[in-house]
């Protein structure tokens, strides 16, 4: 009989005294190798289960064995932003687009340098297989801290037009110069944006469609017409509250995302301004909240669900192939007309 004192971690080798094999032959059944007899094989399953013994995941890595583990992983400083759509929808389509695998998904928030290093420890000894990055900033070194320590990973998005790690992103330069022309068609001739943070490659993608929509109609701009947030319904109340102040004319506005959108209805219905009527508005993501807004917002629709499956896929072939080429997937967006514009 194994004795061991009470709270400590069971052990390999204790595994193989009760299961009266040797160490070697407890490895290749927690490896799942041939060669080891059912009987044996059997003897050993029923002490890993009476022992509750869990396999070392490093050791495991280490003899080229999976962990069945990707890490899903938010480089957001603040944690208030999770409570927005993006990163719910992001989630639930990474999660569907794993359902028919074995792998399991882990969700981490990653914000400071101690945290990247610790996280990359982490993943290096094993116990993630691959890693999903959002919300990466301009200046994060995260995604060449894994790529230099060999694990697979894919962004959704990217840090600049220069990016080198395996993303997925969205048409978002097409996306903002497709909803702006749409106002112009509807005769606007004195519209605004509400931008993400700029420190974000995204938001300056689809601020560059909106001045792209500009300079094709022959329209002014300028820096007094941008106003900038942070993605969240709050900043586009601010931003909003901004442009209203420096361009009372103001007969249109782009918000470069649907909570931003939300945000700048709600100030628009506090000055007594009528949308469509007074003041058109477009989000950009088409997210739910884009059909239960007053009125419902005209958006462009980014495609979440197939940029969740890309990753995946993508990701487990990196998983498969890791000396694979990078590779850099953009998809295509559509404009939703609905009666904010």
């Amino acid at each position: 009989m194994v004795r061991r004192r009470p709270g400590t971690t069971p052990t390999l080798e204790e595994v193989a005294a009760l299961a009266g094999v040797g160490r070697g032959t407890v490895s290749r059944v927690v490896n799942n190798e041939t060669g080891v007899r059912e009987s044996t094989r059997e003897a050993v399953r029923k002490a890993i289960a009476e022992l509750g013994y869990v396999p070392n995941l490093a050791a495991r890595s280490l003899a080229g064995r999976r962990a069945d583990a990707v890490a899903l992983v938010m480089a957001e400083q603040d944690w208030r932003l999770f409570g927005e759509p993006f990163f719910s929808e992001t989630v639930r389509s990474v999660a569907d687009a794993l359902t028919d695998t074995s792998v399991q998904l882990l969700l981490t928030l990653v914000r400071t340098d101690a945290e990247r290093q610790r996280f990359v420890e982490y993943a290096r000894g094993g116990r993630v297989d691959g890693v999903l990055l959002m919300s990466v900033r301009a200046d994060d070194r995260l995604p060449d801290m894994l790529a230099d320590a060999g694990i697979p990973t894919v962004l959704l998005g990217r840090r600049s037009g220069d990016e080198q790690v395996t993303y997925v992103d969205a048409d978002n330069v097409g996306g903002a110069r497709d909803a702006v022309a749409h106002l112009v068609r509807g005769g606007r001739r004195a519209i605004g944006a509400v931008t993400g943070p700029l420190d974000m490659y995204v938001a300056r993608c689809r601020l560059r469609g909106y001045e792209q929509a500009l300079a094709d109609a022959g329209l002014a701009g300028g820096p007094s017409w941008i106003a900038e947030g942070d993605f969240t319904g709050a900043s586009g109340r601010r931003a909003m509250t901004e442009l209203l102040a420096r361009h009372p004319e103001a007969d249109a506005v782009f918000a470069a995302s649907d909570t931003m959108a939300a945000g700048a209805l709600d100030v628009l219905r506090a000055a007594g301004r009528r949308v469509p009527e007074d003041v058109a508005v477009v989000g950009f993501d088409d997210f739910q909240l884009a059909e239960h807004t007053e009125p419902a917002l005209t958006t462009v629709r980014q495609p979440l669900e197939e940029i969740g499956r890309t990753m995946v896929r993508l990701l487990l072939e990196e998983m498969e192939q890791p000396q694979a080429a990078w590779r850099h997937v953009i998809l295509r967006t559509r404009l939703v007309v609905r009666g904010s514009a």
